[in-house]
């Protein structure tokens, strides 16, 4: 569940990193280091809008001063600031596919669907959503447990909620219900580890939908996404099903395009609104049967080769609702039917 790329303006800055100590000796140095503010700089208690934060979550019921020593134990990262930067999802699809779809971590999901087959099922059975499903998007989030992330949620947290303007309320929000999820599950501030955007657990949860969607699914009377594997697929499951996940329907279909018109279609977002009508208009046609009553979106992928054409269905807007990307939820189709594949072969055999 990781959060949309930046604006281009950002990843300019970056790329001036090395020029800065000339273009500050030539600027006279104060205007262009404002442009640039590093992580944690001033320091964040002493801030204006740190102390309406603590403000507002004092409405909410939180100890103000308990806030205030947890915010003071913060640690600016500006290593989360370069990361935010250029994220996977900047990349052409034939870069990002070879990062999750590998023989490696098939392998690893046939693997993981043995050992969890009993859970895996049950949360099948409870939540309507595909096995194969759960166990790629946790192999594509995590792994399947092995790279949960190694940056502090509070560190990421204050640093982008108050160091990274372009989407500092969201981080704000988010770093609001990790306070509170500190609370309510028993959570250390300090020890809670997870990846540069603050998402946390063997599915990668940001603080809100770990409040909203996770669930209790091994019955201990807690929610704990980081350590108990029931809980982590339950709660997949949930947030699928809880976004409207159709168990055994289609996710996408190949589409054949012709012509530049297709071009029109593109950059309306990934909610499934376009008729079959509407696509042939513009040289648009599945490349296998669909229901002629069905909605569509248009995903383009860049391959090697050119464009490659998709015609995503409300299965795979719902993959887009656990991150936006349409990079990473095709790469979550395709490793599920891999996953899918090889588990049957093995079977089989």
């Amino acid at each position: 569940m990781t959060p949309r790329p930046v604006p281009r303006t950002t990843r300019r800055l970056r790329l001036m990193a090395p020029l800065l100590p000339l273009l500050l000796a030539m600027a006279g140095g104060a205007s262009l280091a404002q442009e640039a503010p590093l992580a944690g700089d001033p320091p964040y208690l002493q801030r204006d809008e740190v102390q309406a934060f603590v403000g507002a979550l004092a409405e909410e019921g939180l100890d103000p001063d308990w806030v205030r020593a947890v915010l003071a134990s913060a640690e600016p990262r500006q290593r989360v600031l370069d990361l935010i930067s250029a994220p996977a999802e900047g990349k052409p699809w034939h870069q990002y596919r070879p990062i999750f779809v590998t023989p490696r971590r098939i392998a690893a999901g046939v693997e993981f669907w043995q050992t969890h087959e009993r859970t895996l099922l049950r949360a099948q059975e409870r939540y309507r959503v595909n096995a194969e499903i759960l166990v790629a998007i946790i192999g594509v989030e995590t792994f399947y447990g092995r790279h949960q992330g190694s940056i502090p949620v509070l560190d990421a947290l204050v640093t982008l909620g108050f160091d990274y303007p372009p989407r500092a309320r969201f981080f704000r929000s988010e770093l609001g219900h990790f306070l509170h999820l500190v609370r309510e599950e028993g959570l250390d501030p300090r020890e809670t580890l997870g990846s540069y955007a603050g998402a946390m657990g063997r599915g990668q949860f940001i603080s809100s939908s770990y409040r909203e969607y996770a669930v209790d699914f091994d019955g201990d009377g807690r929610r704990d996404l980081m350590d108990s594997w029931p809980d982590a697929i339950g709660s997949v499951a949930h947030y699928f099903h809880r976004h409207g996940w159709t168990m055994g329907a289609p996710v996408a279909i190949p589409a054949r395009v012709e012509g530049e018109d297709y071009k029109d279609l593109l950059g309306g977002g990934y909610r499934p609104r376009l008729t079959l009508d509407q696509l042939r208009q513009h040289g648009v046609r599945p490349a296998e049967g669909v229901d002629p009553q069905a909605r569509f979106s248009l995903i383009q992928l860049e391959t090697v080769e050119g464009p490659e054409f998709w015609l995503g269905l409300d299965n795979f807007y719902v993959i887009t609702r656990y991150n936006r990307s349409p990079l990473y939820a095709m790469a979550v189709l395709q490793l599920s039917r891999e996953i899918l594949r090889a588990r049957e072969e093995g079977e089989g055999a």
